[in-house]
């Protein structure tokens, strides 16, 4: 797999997870919709640790810099 994401992108995706697993854990979602949302977050914590992202791929795009492909 070759890299498609930045650093920027990445460090938004894991905030993005820490917040909704916080909010699932003081019970502000729950659910249906709060599984769906730690789905979601586990996605995107997983594209950022493995720094690829499959919809960047599959529509040519990226968000790394040159120097770090």
């Amino acid at each position: 797999m070759k890299k498609n994401m930045g650093t920027v992108d990445r460090i938004t995706r894991v905030v993005i997870a820490a917040i909704v697993v916080a909010l699932y854990l003081m019970n502000i979602i729950s659910g249906i919709m709060g599984i769906i949302l730690l789905l979601i977050a586990a996605v995107l914590a997983l594209t950022s640790i493995f720094k690829f992202c499959p919809i960047y791929a599959l529509f040519g795009h990226s968000t790394c810099s040159a120097e770090n492909m």
